[in-house]
């Protein structure tokens, strides 16, 4: 019964453990998107993201009909 006790208690403590660094971690990264999107609305020249990544390298679904390759041409030859 004393080890179960124990592991029991050895969870509970890493359990917090981990909860108190997520919690730590979680304010510092709020902090630093507040100050990076005060400094980006005053700073004024900042390049917008672009709108889909994956289109614009052209590894996406969904492009439009000009951007599909032409297929290939028949032959005559059986």
């Amino acid at each position: 019964m004393q080890r179960v006790r124990i592991g029991i208690t050895g969870l509970a403590v890493v359990f917090l453990i981990v909860l108190l660094a997520a919690a730590i971690v979680g304010f510092h990264a709020k902090e630093q998107a507040d100050s990076g999107s005060n400094s980006a609305a005053s700073g004024g020249n900042s390049a917008s993201p672009p709108s889909d990544p994956l289109a614009e390298l052209g590894v996406a679904p969904g492009g439009t009909a000009s951007d599909a390759p032409s297929p290939p041409p028949k032959s005559d030859k059986p």
